[in-house]
């Protein structure tokens, strides 16, 4: 199934819809402002919340947890590696590799490709889509994918001040 992330362009805090091929929301995300670290919730089109994404702040390299109904139930971390970047998703036995920088990237387990993300490049906001394979948990998967979204935007963020503040 592919489904589609839409990032607005002015919103406070992090909001985003995502929608499938013929533009019916499936699904959106609302982030907490003014919070140490991120947390994101994804809610069905219903007002249902699907999972709660947050980050642990006091680490040395980026993890988040993905929790289900009050449960910490997989959590993404980004392993010491020197010359890319790469992901494990604990908890579901999936890793995450590719280009993280063009967002160009792939969910994988044992089994096989999980999900490929690809960002569209000019648009009007970000949009991102996502192509999960069959009989693959959508939001467990769209989790990650927001997971890692938060992880790159964050390290742009870092090195975008450190890069200013140089000048």
């Amino acid at each position: 199934m592919k489904l589609y992330i839409k990032q607005k362009v002015f919103s406070w805090g992090d909001n985003f819809r995502i929608y499938d091929e013929y533009e019916n929301d499936m699904y959106y995300v609302k982030g907490e402002v003014f919070t140490f670290g991120k947390k994101l919730h994804l809610y069905a089109t219903d007002g249902k919340e699907l999972s709660y994404i947050h980050q642990k702040v006091m680490s040395f390299l980026p993890r988040y947890f993905i929790n289900r109904n009050g449960e910490d139930i997989a959590q993404v971390i980004k392993e010491f590696t020197f010359f890319r970047q790469e992901y494990t998703v604990e908890g579901l036995g999936w890793t995450v590799e590719g280009d993280f920088w063009a967002h160009e990237y792939q969910i994988n387990s044992e089994r096989g490709v999980v999900a490929t993300i690809s960002k569209h490049w000019f648009t009007w906001g970000d949009t991102y889509e996502i192509d999960i394979a069959d009989g693959i948990d959508e939001v467990m998967a769209l989790s990650v994918a927001l997971i890692i979204d938060a992880v790159i935007d964050s390290q742009r963020s870092s090195s975008g001040a450190a890069s200013s503040s140089n000048s």
